[in-house]
């Protein structure tokens, strides 16, 4: 596509949209909004716009739209795939100043917000009131308009699903300036085309979202987490499912090993509890009836020392272990990345009965290349996160064993039923591979959704497809 170059005209009309402290032409860019948190595709916009209101965002698009202009929607910019870079140039418009809590309305159990309302912030306002948001994404700096763009997961997605499952409404603007809303606070919908699921994980390139209808439910009374070590890893990912087979339902399942364990020790200053074995289970249980929660809790340390090899389980039921446990767990990717000069990450899925055996090849592809590749993962769900770490090796032979090894490891997740993404989405960087597995006939599909929201192709354009 032949996007419009911006000229002095061009900012002069979009300056007239916006106050001027929330305008930036390309000189007066900061670095950090040229790229992500991973950093591997990196590009700056000629202008940099934050928008604080929907009628803001009308008006951009609207003229955009008018002279073909890219325009690339950005949160807070903790991505991992490239999916907030302005690789085309334009305008990158910036969403993280829309953060209003709009309404939390306690009889339809719903939370209106604005889309770079943060996670934590949800969080802090529904918990007090003794409501509950389950999707627990690992950046909880993250904005709620970049969870939905990627349907972002996270460790409860077990027993509560993923953020698609808690977005009950979405008001977007589309390309050429139009507001349009999908859904509200109804709990079923069956009116035609599902145009709100459509928007959720489309990573910004059908419609930008401007507000945010999630649904609520009243917080669970009581979490307790289990610290399961096991001799080797391979008994601990073959317990996860049988967990989930044997009716013990938890709400997270986290697979540890020691070598990550120890990346996260090291760079928080933090160690967990009993932290000597080779490979873990953390799992988590919630509810509202006690003695249940004990029950579930007793059975599942039963099966696991009787049935599962476990060679222990600890109880975390205090905040103090539960905080020191679980921040470690969440340090993983940031220790992982303090641990060398540039990384590369694999957001695969799998069928859970295939992670033993994935691991395993990923173990033998990290020999046979001579490259650490640190990983941890969602066991319970089948969603792995596997690092490929540069260290001091040359560029140009780290491009080639990146471009080797993603090809392997995508290659062997295919054959076993896997899919490119299972939370942090395609973006730039992992286009290619989606092409590989899905072929011509789904990307035609694609294409045409792409075509009926966004036919000039001005919005994130470079992206998914």
């Amino acid at each position: 596509m032949n996007y419009k170059k911006l000229d002095h005209e061009d900012i002069k009309v979009l300056s007239s949209y916006v106050d001027e402290d929330r305008i930036f032409t390309k000189e007066n860019i900061e670095k950090n909004f040229s790229h992500d948190e991973l950093g591997t595709v990196s590009a700056y916009p000629d202008l940099h716009i934050f928008a604080t209101s929907k009628e803001e965002i009308s008006l951009i698009m609207k003229y955009a739209y008018q002279e073909n202009i890219a325009v690339t929607v950005r949160g807070a910019g903790t991505g991992l795939v490239g999916a907030c870079v302005p690789i085309h140039g334009g305008i990158l418009l910036d969403t993280s100043k829309m953060n209003k809590i709009i309404e939390l309305d306690k009889t339809n159990l719903t939370l209106r917000v604005e889309p770079g309302v943060l996670l934590l912030d949800i969080y802090e306002c529904v918990e007090k009131e003794g409501l509950f948001y389950a999707p627990d994404p690992g950046e909880k700096t993250a904005t709620i308009g970049g969870n939905i763009s990627t349907n972002a997961g996270g460790m409860r997605a077990i027993k509560y699903g993923v953020t698609r499952d808690w977005v009950r409404g979405l008001e977007v603007v589309l390309p050429d300036g139009s507001i349009e809303k999908f859904g509200g606070k109804v709990v079923k919908n069956s009116t035609g085309y599902g145009l709100k699921d459509l928007i959720i994980g489309s990573e910004g390139t059908l419609a930008i979202i401007v507000e945010a209808t999630l649904k609520l439910i009243p917080k669970p009374l009581k979490t307790v987490s289990l610290l399961v070590p096991f001799e080797n890893r391979e008994d601990a990912i073959s317990a996860a499912p049988k967990l989930i087979m044997d009716h013990v339902l938890p709400v997270a399942v986290e697979f540890l090993e020691k070598q990550s364990l120890q990346y996260s020790e090291e760079f928080l200053g933090k160690k967990i509890p009993h932290n000597n074995f080779e490979a873990y289970l953390l799992l988590s249980y919630d509810g509202n009836n006690e003695k249940a929660i004990d029950e579930d809790i007793e059975k599942a340390s039963k099966l696991c020392l009787e049935k599962y090899n476990a060679i222990d389980v600890f109880l975390v039921d205090t905040e103090e272990r539960r905080s020191s446990v679980w921040n470690v767990r969440g340090g993983f990717l940031e220790a992982i990345k303090a641990s060398s000069d540039e990384i590369d990450e694999c957001d695969v899925v799998l069928p859970r009965s295939n992670i033993s055996e994935f691991l395993k090849y990923v173990r033998i592809l990290s020999e046979e290349l001579d490259i650490r590749i640190p990983y941890f993962g969602h066991v319970g769900d089948g969603n792995l996160h596997i690092y490929f770490c540069k260290d001091s090796m040359p560029k140009d032979l780290w491009n080639e064993k990146i471009e080797k090894g993603f090809k392997l490891m995508y290659d062997k997740a295919f054959s076993f039923g896997g899919l490119v993404s299972g939370e942090h989405g395609i973006g730039f960087a992992k286009k290619a591979y989606m092409k590989t597995l899905l072929g011509e006939n789904q990307l035609r599909i694609m294409k045409g959704i792409k075509q009926s929201f966004d036919p000039k192709n001005i919005l994130n354009p470079g992206k998914v497809i």
